[in-house]
């Protein structure tokens, strides 16, 4: 193999590994895959997903985010009713002790109110999570074009 084989193989080596660490901590808590969907032009709101492990011995809570890409930002949990899809803020999302639990399209998950600008595929933005024991981190989020599979939500 020779040098420029080697360079181009490392240089790929530390782009996919640095593409695929996109994990946070607080304390005992892992934040995995931070992303928000691309929103279209004056979508007026956007969701965040996320995993959330914990490691350590005790539960813990997450009960707040912030960014500045939005006039606020909700805890939500969304489920289906008979045939209506039903949403709602929560005060708080519980991870539980050596467990974990994901923010996903279709279940729990963060609400951008009042995008202030859309959101589009490939930006990144900081989000601020605070933990009612692990404290405050803040993570990237990535945003990504939705896929396929997911259902088409309202926000």
């Amino acid at each position: 193999m020779n040098l420029r084989s080697l360079v181009a193989a490392a240089v790929c080596a530390a782009a996919a590994s640095g593409a695929s660490a996109h994990d946070f901590k607080a304390g005992p808590l892992t934040i995995d895959h931070p992303y928000a969907r691309a929103t279209a032009p004056g979508q007026p709101n956007g969701g965040g997903f996320l995993k959330l492990t914990n490691q350590g011995p005790t539960a813990d809570k997450l009960i707040a985010a912030t960014t500045a890409r939005a006039g606020s930002t909700e805890l939500h949990s969304m489920r289906m009713e008979g045939d209506v899809m039903r949403m709602r803020q929560v005060d708080a999302i519980e991870v539980p002790a050596g467990g974990s639990v994901e923010l996903k399209p279709g279940g729990l998950h963060l609400m951008f109110i009042g995008l202030k600008a859309p959101l589009r595929n490939g930006d990144t933005f900081p989000v601020t999570l605070r933990f009612e024991k692990a404290g405050e981190v803040v993570v990237t989020v990535n945003v990504e074009a939705p896929q396929a599979a997911e259902p088409a939500h309202k926000h």
